[in-house]
């Protein structure tokens, strides 16, 4: 059999095709111009909005081109496996692209309607741009495409190697573009913490701005923690992946820092989080190596020593970087309170325990 095609038998005894590891690999880098065009895109509606007119600018140019080759590899691969499959369009698909060429035929949809949108409304400012529903769709869609190396790495099983590469780069960056959407909402975004805040026991203290401020900020930890833990703990559900917690936090962290020019403290905050994925990382193998990973409550516990080991290192960032002026009672709550999410979203992931029926 040639190298660059193969296939694997699935239960029902019928051959189902499987990417190479090298066509992942290519998944991955065309899938990594397609973020690097939508950073650009962003990076142009934060910085310099003033100059864009209308949907034919530089910055969708290289958005579309990165969607472009994505899209023509995606295809190409079905369409080199048309002499084993006739209908190739319908049977060649390796597993994990079916649901990739899903997205692309949704984003050349929502891309029409957003060319329309931005032709005869005019160009989102700020909330606008993230809720504008062309915007959601086309995220949709370039989610299910980024991912299609992901999904790939899960169906074949492989637990190392290039496949794991892939895997780990392909989650990264369909981490990174669901961002986009939640770009508002995003913890490395803003320094919440480093802004003092003092609690007032008055019926009008909800309407204050320290208090708003707050309130904001604990949200976005809040909405980032499930974001990135979700990620992770997927990939932790199936196997030990080593690197995959540092993966998604740098990605998602490098994101939100480019396209806002990398300001202070947030980008010590946000190196911080990274380090402290490293940990997590660190810690996470250590205990599978010591627990197994059929141990009780695997999942809820990585959840929990994911969550607070980024936010610990995302504060101590912002206090070397500006200090944390919030109190005491105040962060070190954030920190366990995003774990308890973690962990939550751990019990929700992990696999119903297995019960001996007499």
């Amino acid at each position: 059999m040639s190298t660059s095609l193969s296939d694997t038998p699935t239960r029902t005894g019928r051959a189902t095709e499987v990417a190479t590891p090298r066509e992942d690999l290519v998944a991955v880098v065309l899938g990594a111009c397609f973020v690097g065009g939508a950073l650009s895109d962003g990076w142009a509606h934060v910085n310099i909005l003033d100059t864009i007119e209308g949907f034919f600018t530089p910055w969708h140019a290289l958005l579309y081109f990165g969607f472009a080759a994505t899209s023509a590899w995606i295809f190409f691969l079905a369409y080199r496996r048309r002499e084993r499959h006739p209908y190739w369009w319908r049977d060649a698909w390796p597993s994990g692209y079916r649901t990739g060429a899903l997205g692309v035929l949704i984003f050349l949809g929502a891309g029409l309607a957003d060319m329309v949108w931005h032709e005869t409304i005019g160009v989102e400012v700020g909330l606008n741009a993230a809720f504008s529903p062309s915007h959601m769709a086309l995220v949709f869609a370039a989610v299910l495409m980024l991912s299609s190396p992901l999904r790939s790495w899960w169906a074949t099983g492989a637990g190392g190697g290039l496949r794991l590469a892939t895997g780990v780069a392909s989650l990264a960056l369909t981490a990174m573009f669901a961002t986009i959407l939640l770009s508002h909402s995003i913890a490395f975004r803003t320094a919440r913490p480093t802004v003092p805040y003092e609690a007032i026991d008055d019926a009008r203290a909800a309407d204050l701005p320290a208090q708003v401020l707050a309130v904001q900020g604990v949200g976005a930890y809040l909405v980032t923690t499930i974001l990135l833990a979700a990620a992770v703990l997927l990939a932790h559900r199936r196997r030990p992946t080593p690197g995959v917690a540092t993966a998604v936090v740098g990605g998602v962290a490098l994101f939100m820092m480019v396209m806002n020019e990398f300001p202070a403290p947030q980008a010590a905050g946000a190196l911080g989080a990274v380090l402290g994925a490293a940990v997590a990382d660190l810690v996470l193998v250590r205990l599978d190596a010591t627990r197994g990973t059929d141990a009780a409550l695997r999942l809820p516990i990585a959840g929990a020593v994911f969550a607070g080991a980024v936010w610990s290192g995302h504060l101590l960032g912002l206090h070397l970087a500006e200090g944390v002026r919030w109190p005491a009672e105040m962060w070190t709550g954030l920190v366990v309170l995003c774990a308890i999410l973690g962990a939550l979203l751990g019990g929700l992931l992990a696999r119903p325990a297995a019960h001996a029926h007499s």
